[in-house]
């Protein structure tokens, strides 16, 4: 299983894909939706999970690749 991706807005204004506990962002973009993309592949790729972050940083959505349990618990 590979890294987790994050998908957070940018000091310049964009959105950025980080890779976790990375200190550079993997990918930049001026939107959300095209950063979105490329971590998407990149979480599929790496069998990881999603984190979208909200223009606040907070976590509003994720989408896991991985090796889920089936049925999921709960």
């Amino acid at each position: 299983m590979g890294k987790n991706q994050h998908v957070t807005p940018s000091k310049d204004g964009g959105w950025q894909v980080k890779g976790e506990n990375n200190k550079r962002a993997t990918a930049k973009t001026e939107t959300q939706a095209e950063a979105i993309k490329i971590a998407r592949d990149i979480a599929r790729n790496q069998e990881s999970e999603l984190f979208i972050h909200g223009k606040d940083g907070k976590i509003r959505e994720r989408d896991s690749y991985g090796n889920d349990p089936f049925p999921p618990r709960g």
